[in-house]
């Protein structure tokens, strides 16, 4: 099905960010949004600007299936006079019986219950979660395309799974200090619950209790590189001042190899409710291991997510270890290769953005079927 879409430029507020010019959908009739080419999210957009016209077509009001509102809603939240535009585009689209399309990108959320919208969130809670509200993913460059050929380094089947993770997992992987006692009372405190009513705030408890009791587990080989800062902060980068850029690519680079080079990679949300490794691990044909902290997942009411990761409910971290061992004890060794071809096909056919939006017309459907 091709999705016929209405947006109107004059519906813009002004001084937007030079990145975050318009929503992604809208790349394929009003361009390439500006980007750092050393950033290693840059490209990501470059087949959806492409091919975006053979799934997508820009109409007038009338014809349209769904009117797009075209700036990120976390940026016009603030700001009355964006507020106000975005408030007449809505009203408008009412009267006209068309749907509007909402999206916020990054790591924000809204209690707002606007009418005769779909929102598209990449942060959301699956037991707060509204009818209309839905998952988008978090996008970077594709390394396999840019490194692979598109073709993904399958790995053979070996006795012990491979369980991979590099990243920031405070306290772990932090000198003895105020930072990594700070990093303690903050986790101390999350497993108390005192944190519970503030997402944002609860750190990384989950995936330190995640990595921790894989690593205790015979039957599981690690390959875990816990970073005692997150990869791009200023604190990283500045291990070379002069060079900031080089620390950026190499920084990237392991993060990469360290997926590639891994079976299973543990993919869990850090301070907002989503998890952008989850979404690069399927990337790179890996299998990820997913902490389900209430989140919800592009496409849920089409993909059954089970079938292409090992689920891991909060309540169930002390045996993550035996629920990897049992997962992949029960693969033979083609069906763990067939797996992480799966796994990429999911992320090119769904979650790529090319994907994403070529499937975009289903979430009409899914609101119809309400």
């Amino acid at each position: 099905m091709k999705l016929k879409i209405f947006a109107d430029r004059s519906y813009l507020p002004n001084n937007l960010p030079t990145t975050l010019k318009y929503v992604p959908i809208l790349i394929p009739f009003w361009g390439e949004i500006p980007e750092d080419p050393q950033h290693f999210k840059a490209g990501r957009f470059d087949k959806f600007l492409d091919r975006g016209q053979t799934s997508i077509e820009m109409t007038d009001l009338v014809a349209a299936d769904l009117v797009i509102f075209p700036a990120h809603w976390h940026l016009i939240k603030e700001n009355p006079a964006a507020y106000q535009l975005a408030m007449q585009l809505l009203e408008n689209a009412k009267i006209a019986k068309k749907p509007v399309a909402i999206f916020s990108q990054g790591d924000w959320n809204s209690d707002e219950n606007i009418d005769n919208t779909l929102i598209f969130y990449t942060s959301s809670f699956q037991s707060t979660r509204k009818p209309n509200e839905f998952a988008m993913p978090e996008w970077t460059s594709d390394f396999v395309a840019d490194n692979f050929g598109g073709q993904i380094a399958v790995r053979e089947k070996q006795t012990k799974p491979k369980v991979g993770f590099c990243g920031y997992a405070p306290p772990l992987g932090i000198p003895f200090g105020l930072k990594k006692l700070k990093g303690y009372l903050r986790m101390g405190g999350d497993m108390l619950g005192l944190t519970e009513k503030f997402y944002h705030k609860n750190g990384h408890t989950d995936r330190v209790l995640a990595l921790s009791n894989l690593s205790k587990n015979a039957g599981i080989e690690t390959n875990f590189a816990i970073r005692g800062n997150f990869a791009f902060s200023s604190q990283a980068l500045a291990a070379d001042p002069i060079d900031p850029e080089k620390i950026a690519r190499q920084l990237r680079l392991e993060f990469c190899r360290n997926i590639i080079e891994s079976d299973y990679v543990v993919c869990c949300s850090g301070y907002e409710n989503y998890s952008i490794r989850f979404y690069e691990t399927l990337s790179m044909g890996r299998i990820p291991i997913l902490l389900n902290t209430d989140c919800v997942l592009p496409y849920d009411f089409a993909i059954d997510w089970k079938k292409y990761c090992v689920w891991v409910e909060k309540n169930e971290l002390n045996s993550i270890a035996d629920k990897v061992i049992d997962f992949h004890r029960k693969l033979s060794a083609q069906d763990f290769i067939d797996l992480q071809h799966e796994c990429r096909r999911v992320w090119e056919e769904w979650i790529s953005p090319e994907g994403f939006f070529n499937n975009f017309y289903r979430h009409l459907e899914k609101v119809s079927q309400s």
